[in-house]
C-alpha cells in the first residue's frame, strides 16, 4: 500500500535525523523513572515493615531525583535502608546485618559484605559501630562519594542529596520539598565518634519497650526543626535520644538503619 505524502515525509525526517544522530526523545532521559515500592525485609522479631521509603521528592541541591530508580551504581558501599521497622527490636546486630545484606543483593550488590553501622553494649564488652564497617571510601547509590575514610566519615555531616537508600532515593526529612513523614531519624546507638552510648541501644537493637528503653538516632538529612542545620541536628549519627524503643515514629523515625560495605 501506498504511503500518503504525510507519511513519507515523516518517515524521510526520522531517516535524516537517525543519520544524524540528533533525534530528540519525547522524553527527558536526564529525569530517572519514578522509583517502586520499598523492599519487604520480612516481619521477623525486628519488626521491619515493607512501606514505601522512596516518595518522589524531586530535584534536590545535588540534583539527585528523591525517588529515582535509575539503577545503583556498582560502586555503591554505603546506603539508608529504604525499608522500615516500627520498634527498635532489629533481631540484634545479626539481623541488622543481614537486613542490609538482604536490602543489597535486591539491586546487585550481594557480593559485598555488608554491615549496620549499630553499636552495642554486648554485656560490658562494647561494640562500637565505627569498628564495623571497614576503612573507607564509601559510595553512595548513585556512585557519589560519602566519606574517603573514617576520620572524614566522623567529620562530615549529614545530607539528603547524600545519604540516600539502596536505589538512590532520598529520605524524607527536614529538607525543602520533602514528602511527609518525617523519616530522618536513622538508628545507631552511637557517639559522635560512633561509638556505643550505654543505655541507648535499645538493649542491643533486641527491646521493644516504652522509654525508658530508647535509642540514640543521627539524622540523615543534617537537618532539625525549621532546617536548622546547627549541632546536634547536623550529626549523621548522633543527633538526640527516641521517643522509646516501642515506636520508631516519633520525634521523625522510620526504624532505618545505615548499611556499609565492610570490604
Amino acid at each position: 500500500m501506498a504511503l500518503s505524502k504525510t507519511a513519507r515525509t515523516m518517515v524521510a525526517a526520522t531517516m535524516g535525523c537517525l543519520a544524524l544522530g540528533a533525534c530528540a526523545d519525547d522524553e527527558d532521559d536526564t529525569q530517572p523513572p519514578r522509583a517502586d515500592a520499598g523492599l519487604d525485609a520480612g516481619g521477623g522479631d525486628g519488626g521491619i515493615d515493607a512501606g514505601d521509603a522512596a516518595t518522589d521528592a524531586g530535584l534536590g541541591d545535588a540534583g539527585v531525583d528523591g525517588g529515582a530508580d535509575a539503577g545503583t551504581s556498582p560502586l555503591t558501599s554505603f546506603f539508608v535502608t529504604s525499608d522500615r521497622s516500627t520498634t527498635g527490636n532489629l533481631g540484634g546486630l545479626a539481623g541488622a546485618d543481614a537486613r542490609c545484606q538482604r536490602l543489597a543483593a535486591a539491586v546487585g550488590l550481594g557480593a559485598k559484605t555488608w554491615r549496620a553501622f549499630l553499636s552495642a553494649e554486648n554485656a560490658g564488652n562494647p561494640i562500637h559501630a565505627r569498628e564495623r564497617i571497614g576503612d573507607g571510601p564509601w559510595f553512595n547509590a548513585r556512585g557519589v562519594l560519602l566519606a574517603q575514610d573514617l576520620d572524614a566519615l566522623f567529620a562530615r555531616t549529614g545530607d539528603a542529596a547524600v545519604f540516600l537508600d539502596e536505589r538512590g532515593a532520598r529520605i524524607n526529612g527536614q529538607w525543602e520539598g520533602s514528602p511527609t513523614p518525617n523519616e530522618h531519624d536513622i538508628l545507631t546507638g552511637s557517639d559522635p565518634a560512633g561509638r556505643v552510648v550505654p543505655g541507648q541501644t535499645c538493649a542491643d537493637w533486641t527491646s521493644s519497650a516504652p522509654a525508658p528503653a530508647v535509642a540514640k538516632v543521627g539524622h540523615s538529612d543534617g537537618l532539625g526543626p525549621m532546617r536548622n542545620g546547627a549541632a546536634p541536628f547536623s550529626s549523621w549519627q548522633s543527633s538526640h535520644e527516641s521517643a522509646g524503643c516501642d515506636n520508631t515514629a516519633p520525634r521523625g523515625g522510620a526504624g532505618k538503619i545505615y548499611c556499609f560495605a565492610a570490604d
